[in-house]
């Protein structure tokens, strides 16, 4: 069984799984497939060394089976399909108001502590979700984006007939409107990357580029003059964020999917003339997994059209370095079997 070590300093060592038996409350698992995400990317370029223990094994966007049961954990059974939701919020206090997906004391599991770039993973029960048998476990390593993308639409409280735009078309991005558009939206992606713009085309999303389309003018066109219902800015780009007012309608809404770690400008004239909201979108409630795990099992998107490519799991410093030169690749899966 194999593992891949985060070195710190952009550096990875492909080296022997070590398997952790399961302690009282937690599961080992046999990683299947983990997916690469873009804090992924970010570790892997050095920006996190400051939070990342290392060398330590990172990944969070995993499926797999049922390996082993600690003591006290009844709800799985070895064998079982399951994926995992990874936040670890035994840290949560009075003061967390009850929000513990987002409770101060958080710790992202594969961040904070080893994750699902190896062959076995233990981690506590009370984090593991089943997924149906006949669930392809390719697709079920897209549920941890996916989730995301289904909290984000949640909170947006997007219904049938809205106009909503998607700023950024990563996976995030396509995701996030795939999700919208099951919602009933009519939805519109914009993107400056030329193949992203296709990529969405074919996923059956309408999908323009800022720097060709005024899009403001767009909205107020096919809204009879009102403009978009919902934005989701999901780009992380400054433009995207200054554009964000402009698309919107009398009480618009706003969800901010992207990390902004500095302060941008937003004109806050449009929220007090038109009456705009705007709400932040971070990771994901259990009620979210949930529903990501009934799309996967629905076979209603098209997820498959997610997955870029498969690699071995040795390969995984590899794939960093051609993410790197690629920005562009939707989904790429480590497969963890060994």
């Amino acid at each position: 069984m194999k593992a891949v070590y985060y070195e710190g300093n952009k550096e990875f060592k492909v080296g022997a799984c070590h398997p952790v038996a399961p302690g009282p409350g937690d599961v080992r698992l046999d990683v299947a497939y983990c997916g690469v995400c873009g804090t992924d990317i970010h570790i892997a370029h050095g920006a996190m060394d400051q939070r990342v223990p290392s060398p330590m094994v990172i990944g969070h966007e995993m499926s797999g089976t049922v390996a082993e049961l600690g003591e006290g954990v009844v709800d799985f059974a070895v064998g079982d399909k399951v994926v995992v939701r990874p936040l670890d919020n035994r840290g949560e206090k009075a003061a967390d108001r009850g929000y513990s997906h987002i409770c101060q004391d958080l710790k992202f599991i594969g961040i904070d502590a080893p994750g699902a770039f190896q062959s076995s993973w233990t981690v506590p029960a009370f984090t593991v979700h089943k997924v149906p048998a006949e669930v392809d476990l390719k697709l079920a390593a897209l549920v941890e984006p996916l989730a995301v993308a289904c909290h984000d639409v949640r909170l947006g409280k997007v219904v049938s007939d809205e106009l909503a735009f998607v700023l950024g078309g990563g996976p995030i991005g396509m995701l996030v409107a795939l999700v919208a558009r099951h919602a009933g939206a009519r939805v519109v992606l914009s993107e400056i990357s030329s193949y992203r713009l296709e990529f969405a085309r074919k996923l059956g999303l309408e999908a323009f580029s800022p720097m060709e389309t005024d899009l403001a003018a767009w909205a107020r066109e096919q809204s009879g003059g009102s403009g978009a219902d919902i934005v989701f800015e999901v780009s992380g780009a400054k433009p995207a964020a200054a554009s964000m007012t402009d698309l919107l309608a009398i009480r618009g809404r706003i969800v901010v999917v992207a990390i902004y770690p500095q302060p941008v400008e937003i004109n806050l004239f449009h929220f007090f003339w038109k009456e705009l909201q705007m709400c932040g979108a971070r990771v994901y409630e259990p009620e979210d997994y949930t529903k990501a795990i009934e799309l996967i099992a629905s076979g209603e998107l098209p997820l498959e059209e997610m997955i870029s490519q498969v690699e071995p799991l040795e390969k995984l410093p590899d794939v960093f370095n051609s993410l790197e030169n690629n920005p562009e690749s939707m989904k790429v899966l480590m497969d963890c079997r060994g």
